[in-house]
């Protein structure tokens, strides 16, 4: 059964909310471990797929020649206004020619993209020899996360599962088409526990704060929402503060295009 897709159009105008809440040391590292892929002494160019409202396109230093793609034209709109070079087209049919860019990558996109090793041809296809891919995103496979949403919401820690790629499957997608020096790491840890009714106004909260909840139904989504509220109330009459954990790795899987593209 194929997945709920997200409408980005829908929710583009609350999306970046999430940037203000959780995320404040990624601004810093997830960049810097994209610049650390280019060469510093020349001028590269880079294209993010999956790039939404552009927040991540200001990593690279004006030298650079930088483009976003993403298929919203509503978040495209909000990327304009941070960055002129972005197009509206689809991961598995990249607009661009053959050969031209030095680094490829996307950042919490990768499980969004329908077909998955379409895309990594197609980046393969896009990238100089010696070009790199970068694939940044979760990984629930790996049981090290906590996370209250999946502990509250029924069925979307199941969902992500079907919709997130395991590191090695992304090693080995990648290593098939003709990459090689392939390597992954944590890039960024997300450690913003919230605590007692604190969390109610937590934008990862909002039924529009991320896909795990933008995928359900009001149904599932109240019912959630209904279970944390009775858990709060039942703390705060033992006259305790409840924790509700967030702790999720960022995983950086990178390859290198060498040789023929396979």
């Amino acid at each position: 059964m194929m997945e709920r897709q997200v409408n980005y159009d829908e929710v583009a105008a609350t999306y970046d909310d999430r940037y203000a809440s959780g995320v404040a040391e990624a601004r810093h590292t997830i960049p810097a471990a994209l610049r650390q892929l280019l060469r510093p002494d020349v001028a590269s160019q880079v294209l993010e797929v999956g790039c939404g409202t552009g927040f991540w396109l200001s990593a690279f230093s004006a030298g650079n020649e930088v483009y976003g793609l993403d298929a919203s034209p509503v978040m495209l709109a909000r990327a304009r206004q941070r960055h002129d070079a972005v197009v509206c087209g689809t991961a598995d049919q990249l607009p661009f020619p053959s050969g031209v860019f030095d680094l490829v990558y996307c950042v919490n996109a990768f499980h969004h993209f329908s077909d998955k090793p379409i895309f990594i041809r197609e980046a393969r296809r896009v990238l100089r020899s010696g070009g790199v891919l970068a694939v940044i995103g979760m990984d629930p496979h790996g049981q090290r996360d906590q996370w209250y949403i999946y502990d509250y919401f029924e069925g979307t820690y199941e969902a992500d599962l079907r919709r997130f790629p395991s590191v090695p499957q992304i090693i080995n997608s990648i290593r098939a088409v003709g990459f090689s020096e392939l390597r992954h790491c944590v890039v960024e840890r997300i450690l913003n526990h919230q605590c007692g009714r604190a969390v109610l106004s937590h934008s990862v909260l909002q039924k529009n704060g991320t896909s795990q909840l933008i995928l359900l139904s009001d149904e599932a989504y109240a019912a959630g929402l209904d279970r944390l509220n009775g858990d709060l109330v039942e703390a705060e009459a033992r006259g305790e503060v409840l924790m509700f954990p967030e702790d999720i790795s960022l995983v950086m899987v990178v390859g290198r295009a060498s040789g023929a593209q396979k």
